[in-house]
């Protein structure tokens, strides 16, 4: 690795941590505030309301299908990021018998120049766009190139896309040798130096995906790492701050206690009636109840005269009979 590659590095290493701790207290903040309001009570009406409303049976397909499209987004996500990586890695591997993938980085073929008449002369419409991302194919040998196609060649530390515009055959100031010149479709300039057979790598057939290669670009570079890290430690983070607030919030509904097996609708609709008359035990003001007034917490006492189905007039004519 070169200095600036290791500093670069560090520089991403450094703002991923910094970025991570960061939203890792925000979140810790926001799970702690709302802990705090759904054990007070404050958010009983909005956690009645999510209940009833995840009961409904599109309300639980709409939550599958959210969870579906996440996991694909993901995995997209995931498949791209792998993809960049490769491209990245393989970019100076010689092109063989499986094509390579080549991001366009110049504008240099965007367009047919006027000035070039040989491009409207012969229908040349196989030009592409800067950040278009497009197929190379095994270079032929050096005999089966002809005018006009378009090559993939290594100029000092980076790669060239241009059109073979003139073939210049062995003579006497290269005897041994073939010179391509080649010239951008947009440009009205041929490249500066002749190029050999030798500095090529692939030959271009047409096919081309457009814009792509942006995203790709992105992703290979240090932001884009910063960037995928944050999504994975918010996957992580997440469902686990999520499944500590439900289960506050299932908390919240009376979950846990003997009772279990009665809905919470069942519920709802025994507070609703008064315990003596109908001869039932009554859930009014049971720990974690959203119906008790006041609400009360875990941590506190049940009174006793609400616990259970108490004739107090009769106890009151026994303690007078004896």
């Amino acid at each position: 690795m070169t200095n600036y590659e290791i500093y670069v590095f560090v520089l991403c290493f450094v703002v991923f941590t910094l970025l991570t701790a960061t939203f890792s207290y925000l979140i810790y903040l926001y799970a702690r505030q709302e802990l705090e309001l759904i054990r007070n009570g404050h958010r009983d009406e909005q956690i009645r309301r999510e209940y009833e409303r995840k009961n409904r049976p599109l309300h639980r397909t709409a939550i599958w299908v959210g969870r579906l499209l996440s996991v694909l987004t993901c995995l997209a996500f995931a498949a791209t990021f792998a993809f960049a990586l490769h491209l990245r890695a393989n970019e100076e591997a010689p092109i063989g018998e499986i094509p390579a993938v080549k991001v366009v980085r110049s504008n240099s073929m965007k367009e047919r120049n006027e000035k070039n008449q040989y491009l409207f002369e012969n229908d040349l419409n196989n030009q592409f766009d800067m950040f278009d991302i497009i197929l190379c194919e095994q270079l032929p040998a050096e005999e089966d190139l002809k005018l006009y196609d378009i090559v993939v060649y290594k100029q000092k530390d980076m790669y060239v896309i241009h059109r073979i515009i003139g073939i210049e055959e062995p003579n006497e100031a290269h005897p041994n040798e073939r010179h391509f010149l080649l010239r951008g479709d947009s440009s009205e300039y041929s490249d500066k130096f002749p190029v050999l057979y030798s500095q090529m790598q692939g030959i271009y057939h047409g096919t081309r995906v457009p814009y792509v290669g942006s995203f790709i670009m992105f992703l290979q570079s240090p932001a884009g790492w910063v960037c995928m890290l944050l999504i994975v430690f918010a996957i992580i983070i997440a469902p686990i701050a999520e499944r500590i607030l439900e289960n506050a919030r299932k908390e919240r509904l009376g979950y846990g206690y003997q009772d279990e097996d009665i809905s919470y609708p069942a519920r709802r609709a025994a507070s609703s009636f008064n315990p003596i008359n109908e001869g039932m035990t009554t859930y009014y003001n049971r720990p974690g109840s959203p119906f008790s007034e006041p609400l009360q917490r875990q941590d506190q006492l049940i009174p006793y005269r609400h616990s259970q189905n108490i004739d107090y007039y009769s106890r009151y004519q026994d303690k007078r009979r004896r």
